[in-house]
């Protein structure tokens, strides 16, 4: 089975989920607004795809916290991402061990096989 982390108002999860029903995948939803995730699970993921692959630095809570022009460590980083964690990328996939980071329904159908 495959978790899709996200937020339940964005249009990206909103697709990820129309997708998973068209394409009769078995699926959980998993708002993180409602049940963030843990430092520890947060650890764990970034540690599979990258700090640099989970975070939306483009997206408005990037900027509404002014991290732009500041260098941050990756224990910063998550830090900033555990309290904030509308700034992931979404959707962000799991499928046992493994993470699909960001909407591209190419992948999708390899992944959630």
């Amino acid at each position: 089975m495959t978790t899709i982390y996200g937020i339940k108002n964005c249009n990206k999860i909103r697709n990820t989920i129309e997708w998973m029903e068209r394409y009769q995948r078995t699926f959980k939803f998993h708002d993180v607004k409602k049940t963030p995730l843990t430092m520890s699970e947060l650890q764990a993921i970034a540690e599979k795809v990258g700090i640099d692959l989970l975070l939306n630095r483009r997206g408005t809570t990037w900027r509404k916290l002014g991290l732009s022009d500041k260098t941050l460590t990756e224990q910063e980083l998550l830090l900033v991402a555990h309290e904030n964690q509308s700034m992931l990328i979404r959707p962000l996939l799991q499928r046992g061990e493994s993470f699909l980071v960001g909407y591209d329904e190419d992948s999708f159908e390899t992944f959630t096989r």
